[in-house]
């Protein structure tokens, strides 16, 4: 395996980097029209005869299947996610769909050393590889559409075009995903907003009974949106988190553009609790409950996590920009006085 040095990268020609960018994507994904496809986000839908569940069952999709979907339906059921796409043989729920684009990128030529930067996945899902001289390329990971991970290095990857190096602030081991599968997110687009406003003018309200987050400048509403808060359970451990959000006041304590949330397996099966690059995530309790980008479901306005504030990616992002602590584009994380939270029952 051959790391691209920035003394490398001079010696090649702008034209013979260029042309690894846009490579054949996989057979899996070249059928499917790239502006309306939707991926299974769990073990398995049912594509229904009409648009609502009590209507026949007429097919079934599984974990990462990509469907093209012809157009949205809003049928009125359920009142909290009337949304259903119509696709062949039926129609599917949103609820347990994300959907998706299959977008290539220019990879960059090289990394400085000592930096790094945020990047998206841009395709349904690519699969990670992990190289180790003992036992060459092996799959790792499956990172999916909108999940955020850090990058510090380009090489060159099993199939000889360039793959990003990717920094898990988690696993503390790099693994490797294609380059062109990923955008580096360049910093205007998650840099601050409104830093001016002093810390005491701004606030993030939660109420859980509407599933609802709004937030204010100087009292008055700048933002608001559907999230799906925790679910209740059972707990057997008495040791064990709550999967219940907890109510109360709170502060930000610390944001990560990309966060791998799980129990930090490298070789997890993809029906294991592993989610790399969770993006966007702010915590507001320092025992692991946070606001968060969420490409898992698309179920908002119900509880659907395990403690944390599930929110769609493009908000959890606007979140994370408004909410103190300023984040720096140097830091994998940010821990300093953060914007006060209050959750209601």
């Amino acid at each position: 395996m051959t790391r691209i040095s920035r003394r490398d990268f001079l010696k090649l020609t702008a034209g013979a980097l260029g042309g690894l960018a846009f490579t054949p994507f996989e057979n899996a994904f070249s059928q499917f029209d790239d502006i309306d496809l939707v991926r299974v986000a769990t073990d398995s839908v049912s594509v229904h005869r009409e648009p609502n569940d009590i209507s026949r069952i007429v097919g079934q999709w599984y974990r990462d299947d990509l469907i093209h979907i012809y157009r949205e339906v809003d049928s009125g059921v359920p009142e909290y996610n009337p949304i259903w796409y119509r696709v062949w043989g039926g129609y599917v729920h949103r609820a347990r769909l994300q959907k998706v684009k299959i977008l290539y990128n220019e990879p960059l030529a090289f990394i400085p050393e000592e930096m790094r930067q945020p990047a998206e996945v841009t395709v349904p899902y690519t699969q990670a590889m992990r190289y180790t001289q003992t036992y060459g390329w092996q799959p790792n990971l499956r990172l999916y559409y909108s999940s955020v991970h850090w990058i510090d290095g380009v090489d060159t990857g099993p199939d000889g075009q360039p793959w990003y190096r990717i920094l898990d602030e988690l696993l503390r081991y790099p693994y490797y995903a294609k380059a062109n599968h990923l955008r580096p997110i360049p910093f205007e687009e998650w840099a601050p907003i409104t830093p001016e406003i002093p810390y005491e003018m701004k606030r993030i309200e939660v109420n859980l009974t509407n599933q609802v987050l709004s937030a204010y400048e100087y009292d008055e509403l700048v933002f608001q949106t559907k999230i799906s808060s925790g679910i209740t359970t059972w707990q057997t451990d008495p040791k064990a988190l709550s999967t219940r959000t907890p109510s109360g006041r709170f502060t930000i304590l610390s944001k990560y553009p990309s966060k791998h949330m799980g129990n930090g397996s490298l070789f997890a099966d993809i029906e294991d609790y592993e989610l790399p690059g969770v993006p966007w995530t702010s915590f507001f309790t320092d025992v692991g409950y946070a606001f968060h980008g969420t490409y898992w479901h698309d179920n908002f306005g119900v509880p659907m996590s395990r403690g944390c504030v599930n929110m769609r990616v493009e908000d959890a992002q606007w979140l994370f920009r408004w909410s103190r602590p300023v984040h720096k584009p140097e830091e994998i994380s940010s821990r300093r006085l953060g914007t006060m939270v209050i959750i209601t029952p």
